[in-house]
């Protein structure tokens, strides 16, 4: 299954500060913290934002506190997935256990602009921008990790996999 959307363009060290501001974090809701997503540099951007829409992003995406709560306000504000040039390593690692798939994808930053229209093959990595013709490619998901993000998260996740021990 192929992933297209709209792209959100941000640069570089975008933190989790600015992807879910510290006042919204009282609440797990996704929907919730989805209203709030990307407050912290673009106040009206969840009311831009449409269904299924991707963001691409420069280096250290998801740098600072080790709030599982911004992929889970990425996921609520309808974002599809996220494609960067790096990840910071903890941000990484909550994305895939909240079930939000994410790209690590080296120049593409510099080649797709806020409103192209792109789409990201999972299995291949392959990105295509349909605005204007590039390709780019992302690094490699190994198997265990698309099963949670196919799952929609670690949680998910494990309850399916005890279900079926216990069916067995």
């Amino acid at each position: 299954m192929t992933i297209e959307g709209a792209v959100w363009k941000f640069g570089d060290n975008v933190d989790t500060d600015v992807i879910i501001p510290a006042p919204y974090l009282v609440t797990a809701d996704s929907e919730e913290l989805g209203k709030h997503c990307m407050e912290g540099v673009d106040p009206a951007f969840s009311a831009k934002v449409g269904p299924g829409d991707i963001i691409v992003a420069g280096k250290n995406f998801g740098c600072g506190s080790s709030r599982e709560h911004a992929p889970m306000a990425i996921k609520g504000a309808g974002i599809s997935c996220v494609v960067a040039e790096s990840f910071a390593r903890i941000f990484y690692r909550n994305a895939f256990n909240m079930g939000l798939a994410i790209f690590e994808a080296p120049g593409v930053s510099e080649g797709i602009r806020t409103g192209d229209r792109i789409s990201v093959n999972p299995d291949t990595g392959e990105i295509t921008d349909h605005t204007n013709g590039r390709h780019f490619s992302a690094k490699a998901i190994p198997p265990f990790m698309q099963g949670l993000i196919k799952a929609g998260g670690l949680m998910p996740y494990v309850l399916k996999q005890k279900q079926e021990q216990d069916r067995a």
